[in-house]
C-alpha cells in the first residue's frame, strides 16, 4: 500500500493515507517523500467529499472508521487490485498467477524488460535489484503484475488476480495454500478457474504442463476465444554449477538454477515473447537475472560451502528448492532448516501436507515459535504432530531461536550446502549478518 501511495505521487496525484502503525521500511519511505500521516490512527475527518477515491489495504477491517465514513459520503472505494486495474485499463496487461513461482516469474520478465530498454509498468511482492520500488504506475503502455491469490479486502473478499483482467496469463502451478481463506482444496481450485475465465478474449494463457492438476484443470475449462501455450522444463545443462539454457537454438549461462527456476524462466519467456523479445536478447538479459530477494538468495559462500536464504514454506516450495540445490551440488551435504511461520504451516491439522517434503535433505530441522503461534491466534502445536507430518528420518524439532542458533553454530560446513527456508526470520535473527559467522 505505501508503494502504491509513492508510485500515485510520482504520477502527480495528491496522495494521503493513515494507518494504525507503521513500521520500517515503509516508515522512512514514506517519511522521505512527505506521505507519512500527522498522528498515527483512524482519523474520519480526514475523509472528506472531495475525494476522488479511497483505496482500501487487505488488512483494513470491515469496521474500520474511515472506511465507514467513506461508505456514508458515497465516494467511490477501491480495493488494492481494483484501482491497479482502474489505472491499466488501457495497458496491456501480463499477470503472473500460481501457487508459488510467482514473484520470481513476475521479476524475470520485469528484469528482461527493463535489460530490453521497453517501458512498463509492475506490480511485484519483493523488492528486486535494479527497481527502486515494488509498483509502479505511469502511462507506460504494459503492465506486469505479480496475481495474488489472497483476498483483496474486507469488502471483497475474493482473490486480488480476480480483479486484473490479463491479456497474457501465467499459471505457474497450484498446490493448496492459505487454508485460512480457502478451507477446502476444491474450493481453492475454484479461484483458478475463475482467473482463467477473467482472461480478456483474445488473449494467451501461459501455463506449466507438468503440474498435473493445473494441466487437468487447464484441460477441463478450456475457452476458444483464447490461446494456450503450455510449457514444461526447457533444454539445459550443468556445468561445474553453472546452469546454461538453450532457446530457439541460442545458448546462454544463468545465475539461478533449479528446475522450478527452469520452468519460471520458460513462462518468462513466453511471456517476453508476447511482448516483442526474441530469444537471443532474452538470454543476454538472463544471464544477470541475480533472483528475487530471499528467492535461493546467497547469504554467505566460501570454496566448498554455500548458505542460502529463501522465502519457501508451502510444501510444493519446499521440495522445490531443496530439489534445486540437491540438483545443482549432487556432491555436497544438504543441510534444510525449515520455519513454519504462515497460519497453513503452524496449523496441525496442516501438517501432513509436508509428508515427505524435506526427503532429500541429509540433515533436516523444523523450527517455530511460540511467539507467532500467539500472533495467529492458534493452539501449541506438539512436536509429535510436526515429526508424523514430516516423516523425515533424524527430523530436529525446534521451538528457541537461541537453540537453533547454537546448533547452526555447533555444525560442520565442509563441502555442505545450508538452506534456510522461512517466510519470517526465525523469531528475530539476523540472518545476512548471523550467515557469515557460520563459516
Amino acid at each position: 500500500m505505501h508503494q502504491l501511495a509513492i508510485a500515485l505521487q510520482g504520477k502527480g496525484y495528491q496522495v494521503t493515507g493513515t494507518d494504525d502503525e507503521i513500521f520500517e521500511p515503509a516508515l522512512t519511505h514514506l517519511r522521505d517523500k512527505g506521505l507519512l500521516p500527522s498522528a498515527f490512527g483512524w482519523q474520519p475527518a480526514l475523509i472528506t467529499p472531495d475525494l476522488d477515491a479511497v483505496i482500501l489495504g487487505m488488512h483494513a477491517k470491515a469496521d474500520n472508521p474511515e472506511l465507514l465514513k467513506a461508505q456514508e459520503l458515497g465516494l467511490s472505494i477501491y480495493s488494492f487490485p481494483e484501482y491497479i486495474f482502474y489505472e491499466s485499463q488501457q495497458k496491456k496487461r501480463v499477470v503472473v498467477g500460481g501457487s508459488h513461482g510467482k514473484t520470481t516469474t513476475t521479476s524475470m520478465i520485469m528484469h528482461v524488460l527493463k535489460t530490453c530498454h521497453q517501458d512498463f509498468d509492475y506490480l511485484v511482492g519483493a523488492k528486486l535489484a535494479g527497481f527502486e520500488q515494488s509498483v509502479k504506475i505511469t502511462n507506460a503502455p504494459t503492465i506486469i503484475c505479480e496475481g495474488d491469490e489472497y483476498l483483496a479486502s474486507a469488502l471483497l473478499r475474493q482473490p486480488k488476480f480476480h480483479f486484473l483482467f490479463p491479456h497474457v496469463a501465467i499459471l505457474t502451478g497450484i498446490a493448496w495454500d492459505h487454508i485460512n481463506v480457502f478451507p477446502t482444496f476444491e474450493f481453492y481450485l475454484e479461484q483458478f478457474v475463475i482467473f482463467m475465465n477473467k482472461i480478456e478474449e483474445g488473449g494467451v494463457l501461459i501455463y506449466n504442463e507438468t503440474d498435473e492438476v493445473l494441466n487437468k484443470l487447464v484441460l477441463a475449462n478450456k475457452r476458444n476465444d483464447i490461446r494456450y501455450i503450455p510449457y514444461k522444463v526447457p533444454t539445459h545443462q550443468i556445468t561445474n554449477g553453472q546452469t546454461y539454457i538453450t532457446l530457439e537454438g541460442a545458448e546462454g549461462p544463468l545465475s539461478v538454477f533449479g528446475d522450478h527456476n527452469l520452468l519460471n524462466m520458460q513462462a518468462a519467456y513466453y511471456a517476453c515473447v508476447e511482448l516483442g523479445i526474441s530469444a537471443r536478447n532474452f538470454l543476454g538479459a538472463m544471464a544477470n537475472f541475480t533472483g528475487a530477494s530471499k528467492r535461493l538468495e546467497l547469504l554467505a559462500s566460501n570454496n566448498d560451502c554455500n548458505i542460502y536464504r529463501d522465502f519457501a514454506h508451502a510444501p510444493s516450495k519446499v521440495i522445490a528448492t531443496i530439489e534445486a540445490v540437491r540438483q545443482q551440488f549432487p556432491a555436497r551435504k544438504l543441510i534444510g532448516v525449515l520455519e513454519l511461520h504462515t497460519y497453513s504451516s503452524l496449523n496441525k491439522e496442516f501438517m501432513q501436507q509436508y509428508k515427505g517434503a524435506l526427503e532429500k535433505t541429509d540433515i533436516a530441522v523444523v523450527f517455530y515459535s511460540k511467539h507467532a503461534l500467539q500472533i495467529k491466534g492458534l493452539p501449541e502445536l506438539p512436536e509429535s504432530y510436526v515429526l508424523e507430518g514430516f516423516d523425515k528420518n533424524g527430523l530436529l524439532v525446534m521451538t528457541d531461536k537461541n537453540a537453533l542458533e547454537q546448533w547452526l553454530q555447533a555444525q560442520d560446513y565442509s563441502n555442505t550446502n545450508l538452506v534456510l527456508m522461512s517466510s519470517g526470520n526465525y523469531d528475530g535473527i539476523d540472518l545476512p549478518s548471523f550467515a557469515p559467522t557460520l563459516i
